[in-house]
């Protein structure tokens, strides 16, 4: 009997320790990217793809207000309520001391510079799809922009989910290398494909979710609850989503649906984003958007 006790013992330890080895953080070798430099004027359109303002800047912020990147908005879901993290240039608060290694490993591996998780509220798990260098083209722009000193608010999540380790084990069945939509695909809808599934992170807000908050790709842009509670999110397939290429392109510029009904809700912030966009990339989403399978 105490054989057996030092034998399950042993093999829980083990097992205790794979996990903890395949959970930890990674990390970005600053040597993967010595070589990169950053573009700020490209930079400033990979910023509005990502719609970096319509979490970090204040809530409802108009004009040049919306590059004061403070952080402070709330966003409640069924895990507990994550508050966005203020990344202005500040060297205390925000983000300007951080080297682009730290900021792809944020973006990319979802891990801050002391080396913790983050939680799946930020979109790391599309930002992972993001080109390099288009993220070092965003560092550099993000560098020109005003700094502020408000602290940031912590989570408030409770237990289990503020162990930031378990992190690493979700990170192992939502992480991807590899986009949605697949196939023999036009230039202009890959372009829209790069758009949606890395950075404007589309999927985060209209694919349904898992139990444990994962995104169902099964089911890729088909419709979600909405987290705070109130109606849902519309699905963007075909079937669903029954506008022109053109009639989705002029939405995503000015916010008019072809009814003449105007945008609102998280959705005004995206459009506010996507306006400083080219009308290629615009008429590339809604492509992409056209190609995408209908729900069964």
């Amino acid at each position: 009997m105490v054989r057996f006790l030092r034998l399950l013992l042993g093999l829980a330890l083990i097992a205790a320790l794979g996990g903890w080895i395949v959970t930890r953080p990674q990390q970005i070798d600053p040597e993967e990217v010595a070589d990169l430099t950053g573009d700020p004027v490209h930079g400033e359109q990979v910023f509005w793809a990502a719609g970096c303002a319509s979490c970090h800047a204040a809530d409802e912020a108009e004009g040049e207000d919306r590059l004061l990147l403070s952080g402070g908005q709330a966003f409640a879901s069924d895990f507990g309520t994550f508050y966005a993290p203020n990344i202005s240039s500040d060297l205390t608060h925000g983000i300007g001391d951080w080297t682009l290694a730290q900021f792809l490993t944020a973006l990319q591996n979802g891990v801050s510079p002391d080396g913790r998780h983050y939680y799946p509220a930020f979109p790391y798990t599309a930002y992972r799809l993001a080109e390099r260098q288009d993220l070092a083209d965003l560092f550099a722009y993000m560098q020109t922009l005003p700094s502020s000193d408000t602290p940031n608010v912590a989570h408030d999540v409770g237990f289990p989910f503020s162990i930031r380790r378990s992190v690493g084990a979700w990170n192992l069945l939502n992480l991807n290398d590899d986009f949605v939509v697949q196939g023999e695909l036009s230039a202009e809808v890959v372009r829209g494909r790069y758009l949606s599934e890395a950075l404007a992170h589309c999927g985060e807000c209209h694919t349904p979710r898992d139990a444990l908050g994962g995104l169902d790709r099964s089911r890729w842009l088909q419709g979600a609850p909405n987290p705070n509670g109130r109606g849902t999110i519309p699905s963007l397939t075909p079937d669903a989503l029954t506008w022109s290429q053109a009639e989705v392109a002029a939405y995503l510029r000015d916010g008019f649906t072809p009814d003449f009904d105007v945008a609102g809700g998280h959705m005004r912030s995206v459009i506010l984003n996507l306006a400083n966009l080219p009308d290629a990339d615009r008429a590339a989403i809604a492509a992409y958007l056209a190609e995408l399978p209908p729900a069964p």
